[in-house]
Formats: C-alpha cells, structure tokens, sequence
C-alpha cells in the first residue's frame, strides 16, 4: 500500500484526478479501449468533476461502478444518476456507460441480463474505490448476505447484497473482478477513515472488506 497525502480536498481533487488521467491516457496507448470502474457516493464529486474537464480520447473509456443500489436512475439515492451529473459531463461526456441496472424488481432478476456488458471489460484497466467507516467498499458490506459469495476466489462477476446498514438491494462486482484491476487507487477523507484504513491493512477481509485490495493500492487522503 503506498500513501499520496494532501494538505486539503482541493489539492487532492486536483493530484488524484491527474494521475487517473495519466493512467487513462497510458492504457489507451496500449489498447483499444479502457475500462474504468469508480465509486458512487459524494467522495469522489470534486475528483470527477476535475477528471471531466481532461482531455483525453474519452469515447474509448468504458466507465462503470463498483455497485449500484437497486434503484431506478430517477431516484434521489441512485449513484448512475450522480455519476451522469460528475463525471460524464464536459469532455468526459463521450465515454460509454456500462450500465449495472435495470428494470427487474431484484437484482437477482436483474444481474444475467447485466453479466454480459461487464465481461468484455475485463481485467478493469483503472480502479477508483471508496471506503466506508465500517470499512465496506463497493457494496462488499461486514455481514452482508452474500459476503462470502462475493469474497470466494471463485465468485461471479455480479453479486447481489443485502446488509443491515444498507437501505436497498445493491449488485456489486465481487472481490476477483476488483482485485484483477490493472491499477487501483482508493480515495478518503478525514482521520477517522485514515485509523480505518490503517486498521484494516492488518484484519480479515470478511471482517474489513477493503483489506482484500490494499496491499497493490495507491490510498489518497486528505483532512
């Protein structure tokens, strides 16, 4: 795990999204498309926002979530509504949208027909994750349902989760997908989610799922 500390949110909007496009930009050079996965959430807004602005060859950036709450995009809590307004705006408008819901009422209903946009992304060339207090990141929640079947070295690419802290149904990709990324960089703010971190370096996976993706990443922090 490598630390990138900032002295504030700003700077750290500005250094994070510069090395994401430098990350972009060198995949692009390699190949003939690029995956980039990303967090929902208000975190990584001023990152986006910045990151947007790049100009790059966005129309061969495939963008998609780590998870997504089971909701329709005309919901206030929906994180591809949000990401539509952040990042797929200015230039970064032209890059493709992998979508990671549907109109199926669960995702149980709704994953198959998800399965194949998200296979020919694979390995995800960039990786944007966040973190919660509990430690959780993508939808990988301690004591979600379905933790150990996301977590499994055999899982499948979409897993649904359920989980006390967590108000909707989610689908998240699991614990092999995010950890294949060519490059992650893991995005929080505050003391509290710095000891957080620091703490889970050391614990069980199951017990803090952002262990299982810290030890290769690139932990960017600011006040």
């Amino acid at each position: 795990m490598q630390w990138r500390e900032y002295p504030d949110r700003e700077l750290l909007a500005m250094g994070l999204a510069d090395a994401l496009a430098a990350s972009l930009k060198s995949a692009l050079n390699l190949h003939d498309t690029a995956s980039f996965c990303v967090p929902g959430g208000s975190s990584p807004g001023e990152v986006f926002a910045t990151l947007s602005g790049v100009s790059l060859d966005w129309g061969r950036v495939h963008v998609f979530l780590n998870d997504e709450r089971w909701v329709p995009e005309s919901d206030p809590r929906s994180n591809t509504a949000l990401l539509r307004r952040t990042l797929l705006t200015g230039n970064a408008a032209e890059a493709v949208l992998v979508p990671m819901v549907n109109d199926a009422p669960t995702p149980e209903a709704g994953i198959p027909d998800l399965v194949a946009g998200f296979e020919g992304e694979l390995p995800i060339s960039l990786l944007l994750l966040g973190m919660g207090q509990d430690m959780h990141t993508a939808s990988l929640f301690p004591g979600g349902d379905r933790l150990a079947e996301a977590m499994a070295d055999d899982a499948p690419l979409l897993v649904p989760m359920r989980a006390p802290h967590a108000d909707e149904p989610r689908v998240t990709l699991s614990r092999p997908v995010l950890a294949g990324a060519m490059e992650t960089h893991v995005l929080i703010f505050g003391d509290d989610k710095r000891t957080a971190v620091e703490r889970a370096e050391g614990m069980d996976p199951m017990q803090a799922p952002i262990a299982a993706f810290l030890r290769d990443a690139t932990v960017h922090w600011a006040p």
